[in-house]
């Protein structure tokens, strides 16, 4: 997203949070296709014949956004906030197929090499929602950095000002939360 985009959707959801009702519509066309790349780029990549589709992730995450009561302070919060969002969805859409359908909860995500944390291309998303969850225990600031990353597909820099931390924290934070995240889906 360039520069004057990045600084148009911090400016409405900076007057969202102060009810201005009018943001929201000016801000959807704005974030909208960059969801949409996020939930394509997540789920281009899965087996045949899954049931969930961009389109619907997209939709679902941003109307759990719209009902959400926060200060809204940029553009990589927002995202930091969707990738929760979309996250949620993801590990619920697959415990929901699991339920369903004995078997069924293999409902994997496939990590980018760049972001790889196991050898494995494709993570049961369940396993790593739960491996998230004790990371987060351990270290919540790891376990945000896989969210930021993963989840919502932020670059270093904007991973640090979403979590207001040096660049270098999150690259250190990062290569240890993948090496923990290996080992505990490993074993």
């Amino acid at each position: 997203m360039s520069a004057p985009a990045t600084s148009e959707v911090t400016r409405l959801l900076l007057r969202w949070t102060d009810g201005d009702k009018h943001a929201l519509d000016d801000l959807l066309p704005l974030v909208y296709d960059e969801l949409r790349r996020l939930a394509r780029s997540y789920l281009s990549k899965e087996r045949p014949g899954h049931t969930l589709q961009s389109t619907a992730l997209v939709n679902e995450a941003y109307m759990r956004l719209v009902d959400q009561n926060v200060s809204w302070q940029s553009r990589a919060h927002f995202f930091g906030i969707a990738a929760q969002m979309m996250r949620r969805i993801l590990v619920d859409h697959a415990r929901a197929r699991s339920a369903a359908k004995r078997g069924a909860g293999d409902f994997k995500v496939t990590l980018d090499e760049a972001m790889a944390i196991s050898d494995a291309r494709d993570v049961n998303v369940i396993a790593l929602d739960s491996a998230l969850n004790n990371l987060a225990k351990l270290d919540p600031q790891q376990s945000r950095i896989v969210e930021l990353r993963f989840f919502a597909g932020l670059s270093i820099e904007e991973t640090s000002q979403v979590l207001d931390v040096s660049p270098a924290t999150v690259k250190r934070d990062w290569a240890m939360a993948k090496a923990w995240l290996a080992r505990e889906m490993q074993g």
